[in-house]
């Protein structure tokens, strides 16, 4: 298996990390996540961290290593990642990638795109016209001139939207002909996918559960505590932020901020959902309600045999 690299991904709550340490435990495999926020250090209960109890039953990696105040991009992810994979290939373990976060599973598989083309005038230009029009202003505008990218690209995703057309009006060329030119993990490794998956009903109640669950760990108080310090952008995009900090503020009460967290977490569930169902390299794994971890992790094995 020293040539091969598993993904497990799918929409947050779908029992990934329960599932993943028992087919870690299997495979004789660690961890390395897959996840945008759970790399940050004091963002344990606003980004459902893995608990120090599956933690210990196997390693995992690129977890509560960054400072909140430090920008973290795919680019450093993808730099981070591959220096795992290597450390952990060479004790002859399976690395296994973990998370729902499924710009940073893309970028590795299919390769970074690393030609300089930035623009800051350009770029300010076009968040500028985003904040006056809207995202799908700029949505259009790139459908026109890169319509292979748009494709990939969810309407109101500002910044993936921003960067496509900062490229194409720097260099005169979409980004989607450079993108053609990466080179990631899948031309090196045999990489499989695996996305989990439930009703949508049952997706829901397992958010709503979740938040319930973190409100009474202390989420308003972890919160508050990273309000006091400098967030990096990055960082303050983590659900849970913006909600609180409009209760903190006294737009709203308690009970609000609550019902905003679950919403948007629903939505956000919807969006890697979307995400996923573009690539047609994953495996759909559908759980069903009362199946244990350990008998989806069965399922999954008998996929990669």
């Amino acid at each position: 298996m020293n040539k091969e690299i598993v993904f497990i991904v799918g929409p947050t709550t779908a029992g990934k990390t329960e599932v993943a340490v028992c087919f870690a435990e299997k495979a004789k495999a660690e961890i390395i996540s897959c996840d945008s926020m759970q790399v940050y250090k004091g963002m344990d209960i606003i980004t459902s961290k893995p608990p120090p109890i599956l933690r210990k039953r196997v390693r995992h990696h690129l977890i509560g290593a960054v400072s909140p105040a430090s920008e973290y991009n795919v680019a450093r992810y993808c730099r981070d990642a591959l220096r795992k994979i290597k450390a952990i290939m060479r004790k002859g373990k399976l690395p296994i990638f973990v998370g729902g976060t499924g710009l940073y599973m893309s970028v590795l598989i299919d390769g970074i795109f690393r030609r300089k083309c930035e623009n800051q005038i350009i770029r300010n230009r076009l968040y500028k016209q985003a904040e006056q029009f809207g995202s799908a202003y700029l949505y259009k505008k790139l459908e026109g001139v890169d319509p292979e990218a748009a494709v990939k690209i969810h309407p109101h995703d500002t910044k993936r939207i921003v960067r496509a057309l900062e490229v194409f009006e720097t260099t005169g060329k979409p980004i989607s002909f450079f993108q053609r030119q990466r080179k990631g993990l899948g031309h090196e490794y045999e990489v499989k996918v695996f996305c989990l998956n439930m009703p949508r009903e049952e997706l829901y109640k397992r958010i709503d559960e979740r938040v319930e669950r973190m409100f009474s760990r202390g989420l308003v108080r972890e919160v508050k505590k990273l309000l006091k310090s400098r967030l990096s952008r990055t960082a303050s995009c983590a659900i849970g932020i913006k909600e609180l900090k409009g209760y903190f503020d006294g737009e709203y009460d308690l009970e609000k901020a609550k019902r905003l967290i679950k919403r948007n977490t629903r939505l956000y569930a919807k969006r890697q959902l979307t995400w996923f169902r573009k690539d047609k390299r994953i495996n759909w794994i559908e759980v069903s309600e009362k199946e244990k971890p350990a008998s989806v992790a069965k399922r999954l094995w008998k996929e990669l045999c």
